[in-house]
């Protein structure tokens, strides 16, 4: 071996080195026998090296994987002989090997098991017993070998892709892996139950991590093999005294999970279930609060949900098959678990509560089929209420400033609480409502002395109740009285307490978001409506401490204010002027922290156009006020482009650059309150709207910082078509020759939609200008296309596509809007090369979306133009170029009908050949019979 490359193996050699290692290593795997120096070094322990080791195990799994069909016998032999002498030396060396390289070579004996069991070595874990015996080195590379095998049988993890031949290797690796199980399960595995029951005798009192090792793949073989070979009194017996063992318990746990959880014949489960769950509990294992160990317990939990699960399946079973009498005893046994059960999801350690939620879903699931609850039943209901309630809780270690992976697990949690809370819901809507408003009463009376926790949860269940008792369009004050009332009270106690005060940002937040998800409470009570507007706007909101809260304040309030809509007129200005700070436009170089971001800014902006446009003011104050909105903006966006266009230090540059982005992005964001052209005629706001796109048109002829710039004024030239329509058409001419100036892929992918915008909106009208500005496009995306790429460029490449694409849905609206004059006017050479590129992309590019844009435009093309008056020489066209598409497009390689989009292409493709038979007739027809398809040498027979 090339002992140089085998130096860059090591962790700390350079990056040459290690380069280098892996050349070697690329160069071994093609290699014809390399794999015979690797398999020596390992049998005749050669290198001493532990990275070495690893590497010549990579290089043999490699071979065994992909080339194995290539060997001969002999050399298959080798293989088998080198992993068998291995492994007898494992028994001996003074040191055992490290992990990563036993874990490899368990691999490569596991893929070895897959290739030849049902062939060549079915006596494989036979031969492997018989070198290991007891010896604890080999037993250990024996339990890691089965480890392998059960992964490469079972453990499955199916990468989803659309390659049909994956799937059909998929189904016949399947297919192997049922046939390996089934032969396993006739020939050995009673002989390795057998030896595992042998490994967990020896070792269970002296040697923890071996009987760990077997007891995990006892847990992952139970799936898949005779239950009765485990599930028998010797090895429960045995797995019940692991339970009593600290070091074997979490393991013997997980074992009786997996026996727990295979599938069989109800009323056995619900034996299988109970007998485990009396020798437990005599065990002393269901006293949960006499445990401290939370690791074992969090391992408990799930043995004990699994249980109960499996004991519902059985009930559900039962039920089906209309065997009352056992589902009752079932449902016995259910209900004695339940006590457990809580004890389990009330603890303070929330993954040893999250494993055994799963089980109380269920339970209430039961619950709700059955047609009345006993006493018992509706006491378990109000207990799971309660410790639902008390674990939606913050505690004290909560980082509400840095959230990190601890606080993510927690909010992961809440939502599992919050499944359960919409199913209590479901069982006992009365009973949550009145538990909600005890909680939410008695915490709010005191909140000024109550932890903010509580505080914070009591809010946040008046918010689950929206959606633990669903209404529609949030009518949650009408209807139901009960309900409407309680709802109404509580909302009433939330705005008048005073809680939104209160010191912490957990329960500001939440009476925000509350407030707005009951926005239709202010319907019923619209005296509350200054109160909470203040709140929004002072310290507790827009203005308070934490960015966090700003922020999503922000957003609450433009939701609280559009919910209210005309409820809003007594308070327009006045809000309009509270909030007239947190509207500048904060330029890079004054140094000041703006309260808001801009993002931020966007909602108020979108709020302050809210405001103004549903107003019942004149038109003339509304334009006024919108004037007053807008001009502040338009005076900083002159200033900003001047000091951009003298700016020399590159991040100044940027920085104005965003800068007067923001400001075209606020503009914009302020006609979302529009959504028409006629409400900005009744507003008088054209002329504000038209003065702004004076103002920020200039920037496109910026040489600076042109992406940003360009980006901001094409989204606002896309809102003012909406918002003015044809009085934006004296704007677009100028604005596209600059933004078509010096463009890149991106550039042309942004602007086309922009067109295409325009063309689809106002066809005709727009024709004068498409005809002008057509070619002057096509060169500029015909240029961007055929510059020179690298070869493993995939970011270039991708642009290319999506611009490519971008190309065929312009030429597609341009067709589709009548418009077809706009192609037929650019001259014969240019319309030649046009149709060209469609009857290309239709063919020989393998996108299919492309693919079936461009058969959309051929199908509307020879409709328009098929016909006998159509231009001078297009039906020689569709029969030498359009009608062949049609056929080797489906006949590329590329072309995969096991992708949805290439099936829409297909249609299309079909579309296209109808479309050309019904404009031209029995011409079509005769042209296939007689010269297309006798030009493919498809056979007469199939012609006719």
């Amino acid at each position: 071996m090339d002992e140089q490359a085998l130096l860059g193996l090591n962790p700390n050699a350079d990056a040459d080195f290690r380069q280098r290692a892996l050349a070697y290593f690329e160069q071994l795997k093609i290699s014809q026998d390399a794999w015979q120096v690797c398999a020596e070094a390992l049998a005749q322990s050669i290198y001493s090296d532990d990275h070495i080791k690893f590497f010549c195990f990579q290089v043999l799994e490699h071979q065994v994987k992909f080339k194995y069909s290539e060997l001969t016998e002999v050399q298959q032999q080798l293989i088998r002989e080198t992993l068998i002498t291995w492994l007898q030396a494992q028994m001996l060396n003074p040191q055992p090997e490290k992990t990563f390289i036993r874990n490899k070579a368990a691999q490569v004996f596991a893929l070895l098991f897959v290739t030849e069991y049902l062939t060549k070595w079915p006596k494989f874990f036979f031969d492997i017993l018989s070198v290991v015996d007891l010896n604890p080195r080999g037993v250990d590379m024996y339990l890691r070998i089965l480890m392998a095998v059960d992964a490469e049988l079972v453990d499955r993890d199916v990468v989803h892709t659309s390659e049909a031949s994956y799937y059909f290797a998929l189904i016949l690796e399947a297919r192997r892996n049922t046939l390996l199980k089934d032969t396993m399960r006739e020939q050995c595995i009673p002989s390795l139950v057998e030896s595992w029951y042998q490994i967990l005798q020896n070792y269970q009192y002296n040697n923890s991590e071996l009987t760990c090792q077997c007891l995990e793949v006892v847990g992952a073989y139970v799936s898949w093999i005779d239950l009765s070979l485990i599930a028998n009194e010797r090895f429960i017996n045995m797995l019940l005294g692991h339970m009593s063992v600290e070091v074997l318990r979490e393991e013997a746990c997980d074992c009786l999970f997996e026996i727990v959880n295979k599938g069989m014949d109800p009323i056995d489960k619900t034996k299988l279930v109970e007998s485990l769950c009396q020798v437990l509990q005599s065990a002393g294992l269901f006293s949960i609060d006499q445990e401290d160990d939370v690791d074992f317990l969090a391992r408990f939990s799930k043995l004990v949900n699994g249980m109960g699960q499996a004991l519902i399946a059985s009930w559900t079973k039962l039920i089906k098959n209309g065997d009352m009498k056992s589902a009752q005893d079932t449902l016995q046994a259910i209900e004695a678990k339940v006590a457990l059960m809580l004890q389990l999801l009330i603890h303070e350690d929330d993954d040893i509560s999250s494993n055994i939620i799963g089980f109380c879903y269920d339970y209430l699931h039961i619950l709700k089929q059955l047609s009345a609850l006993s006493d018992q039943q509706k006491t378990n209901v109000e207990a799971i209420m309660l410790a639902v309630m008390k674990k939606l809780t913050y505690d004290e270690e909560y980082n509400f400033e840095n959230e990190g992976e601890d606080e993510a697990m927690f909010v992961e949690y809440r939502k599992q609480l919050k499944l359960l809370l919409d199913r209590l819901a479901q069982v006992s809507p009365e009973l949550l409502l009145a538990s909600v408003r005890r909680v939410f009463n008695t915490t709010l009376q005191n909140w000024q002395t109550t932890r903010f926790m509580e505080v914070e949860v009591a809010i946040r269940l008046l918010y689950m109740l929206a959606e633990a008792l669903p209404v529609s369009h949030g009518a949650h004050f009408s209807g139901d009285v009960t309900k409407a009332t309680a709802l109404q009270d509580m909302m009433r106690t939330l705005v008048t307490s005073g809680v939104s005060a209160y010191q912490h940002t957990s329960v500001t937040l939440e009476f925000f978001e509350t407030v707005v998800r009951y926005e239709k409470f202010f319907a019923v009570e619209p005296q509350h409506i200054p109160t909470v507007l203040m709140a929004f706007l002072d310290h507790r909101g827009l203005r308070h401490t934490s960015p966090k809260v700003r922020s999503r304040t922000a957003y609450l309030f433009s939701r609280f204010v559009k919910s209210l809509n005309k409820q809003m007129n007594p308070f327009i200005e006045d809000v309009l002027n509270r909030i007239q700070d947190l509207m500048e436009l904060s330029p890079p170089e004054n140094g000041y922290q703006a309260l808001l971001s801009s993002d931020d800014q966007l909602f108020i902006y979108e709020t302050a156009g809210v405001l103004i446009v549903n107003s019942e003011y004149s038109a003339e104050r509304k334009q006024v006020l919108m004037r007053n909105l807008l001009t502040p903006l338009m005076e900083k966006f002159k200033i900003l482009l001047e000091k951009l266009m003298m700016a020399q230090d590159e991040d100044r540059q940027m920085a104005l650059a965003d800068c007067l982005n923001h400001a075209v992005g606020f503009a914009s964001r302020t006609s979302k309150a529009f959504s028409n052209k006629q409400t900005v005629k009744q507003c008088g706001c054209s002329e504000v709207y038209l003065d702004c796109l004076q103002t920020f048109l200039p920037a496109l002829s910026c040489p600076l910082q042109k992406e940003v710039l360009r980006s901001g004024v094409r989204t606002f030239l896309h809102r003012m078509i909406i918002c003015l329509e044809e009085e934006v058409l004296p704007f677009i001419p100028s604005a596209s020759e600059h933004m078509l100036k010096d463009c890149e892929a991106k550039d042309l992918q942004e602007f086309i939609p922009l067109i295409n915008q325009i063309t689809a909106k106002f066809k005709t009208q727009v024709s004068p200008f498409l005809q002008q500005m057509f070619m002057p496009l096509l060169h500029a995306i015909f240029e961007v296309l055929l510059l020179p790429a690298e070869e493993n460029d995939q970011s270039a490449a991708l642009e290319k596509q999506m611009l490519r694409r971008s190309y065929f849905a312009f030429l597609q609206t341009v067709t589709g809007s009548g418009m077809s004059e706009v192609i037929a006017n650019q001259g014969a050479e240019n319309v030649e090369r046009v149709l060209f590129t469609v009857i290309q992309g239709a063919v020989d590019y393998p996108d299919p979306i492309a693919q079936k844009t461009c058969f959309i435009i051929l199908s509307k093309l020879v409709e328009l133009w098929g016909g006998k008056d159509g231009p001078v020489g297009f039906a020689d066209f569709v029969y030498k170029h359009i009608v062949p598409a049609c056929f080797l497009a489906p006949l590329k390689q590329t072309f995969d009908l096991a992708d949805a989009q290439t099936v829409l292409a297909l249609s299309e493709c079909a579309v296209t050949l109808k479309t050309i038979h019904l404009k031209r007739g029995p011409e079509c027809i005769q042209y296939l019979q007689q010269e297309y398809l006798p030009s493919l040498q498809v056979a007469p027979e199939i012609i006719q």
